[in-house]
């Protein structure tokens, strides 16, 4: 009886830990769980190179080429992700551009709150002004909520959202931006400004200044043209300019108004 004892514990015991471990019970020491998984993007949302693959995709904040200096949380690829109905409003946009030996180019799409995020945990950090000589250099860090540059919420988030410029044919190759290397100012001439192959809209791409505000003024003749080059060819295709950025386009029957979205800029986010 003894020996029959022994040999059922020696059954049961091992029988008891695998039914432990498959409901989730304790797991030997070391053994990470199963990490949560990301969130998957509404089936509205499309890859942009998959709608339009000529129009071309710089997104800069995949890379450290921006205000914060570092690349922001969520950007795992550097793709455009879009609704469907952006991203199609667009296509439109390029066959017109194409015509006249243009391109779109663009810098920013749907930006995950977990990056928007970032650029507020950035913004409350007074300490770190490593990129304000290129991107704020006339711009208190103190004032950037104030001054409306950065928020908790941010219109990119619902996916019909975009920062964009225009592109002469056949486009310039262009270089990736050094860590540390000298920053001049966004606002200044265009072959002193960090080297981009759009056309010259007055001012680099995120520029923290009026001067960035497209019907400011002081923007006057070939840059004004530029502009309104742009701005024409979005808003016959249904898209709205904000007054106080000349990139920064929205979709007008954007599907998702008052939804924000956080599911990172990954192909694998797609769900087709």
């Amino acid at each position: 009886m003894p020996k029959l004892t022994s040999l059922l514990r020696a059954l049961v015991l091992p029988l008891a830990t695998l039914v432990a471990v498959a409901a989730g019970g304790p797991a030997q020491a070391g053994t990470a769980r199963p990490a949560h998984p990301e969130p998957k993007a509404p089936a509205q949302f499309v890859a942009l190179r998959d709608v339009d693959p000529t129009i071309i995709q710089e997104i800069r904040y995949f890379t450290p080429h921006n205000f914060t200096g570092a690349p922001v949380d969520g950007y795992v690829k550097p793709m455009c992700i879009l609704t469907r109905a952006a991203a199609e409003g667009l296509h439109q946009v390029q066959l017109r551009l194409l015509r006249t030996g243009y391109s779109l180019k663009v810098y920013d799409c749907y930006r995950p709150q977990r990056a928007v995020d970032n650029f507020v945990r950035w913004a409350e950090d007074l300490d770190d002004t490593t990129m304000k000589a290129e991107f704020y250099p006339q711009v208190d860090k103190t004032r950037l909520f104030a001054d409306g540059y950065i928020a908790a919420k941010s219109g990119h988030s619902r996916g019909s959202t975009m920062d964009l410029t225009v592109v002469p044919l056949p486009a310039r190759p262009t270089r990736p931006y050094r860590p540390g290397e000298p920053l001049t100012p966004c606002y200044g001439p265009q072959d002193q400004r960090f080297p981009d192959n759009s056309l010259d809209m007055g001012t680099g791409y995120d520029c923290f200044d009026t001067l960035a505000h497209t019907l400011d003024p002081r923007i006057q003749g070939v840059q004004h043209d530029n502009r309104m080059l742009l701005l024409n060819a979005m808003q016959a295709q249904g898209f709205t300019n904000l007054p106080e950025e000349w990139w920064h386009y929205t979709l007008n029957a954007e599907p998702f108004p008052d939804r924000y979205f956080d599911f990172p800029i990954d192909r694998r986010s797609l769900t087709r």
